[in-house]
């Protein structure tokens, strides 16, 4: 997912935030908090303005629509 993330980032010159829960605890509960139980698993995108996510990997059609709505 990360060429598609950097494509997103330059096209629309937004930012996404890349958190590593695999050594770090506090970014794997944060993820908990957000997942609520959805996906449980990574990669896992969630729009904290819109509070919708995606689960999974997604096409840049898809990414695009989730962190520009």
């Amino acid at each position: 997912m990360d060429p598609l993330v950097e494509r997103l980032e330059d096209e629309e010159g937004i930012r996404v935030a890349r958190l590593e829960i695999w050594h770090n605890e506090a970014n794997a509960k944060l993820m908990r908090e957000y997942d609520k139980g959805q996906c449980g698993g990574v990669p896992f995108f969630f729009n904290t303005k819109t509070g919708k996510w995606i689960c999974g990997s997604a096409d840049y059609e898809r990414l695009k629509k989730w962190a520009l709505e």
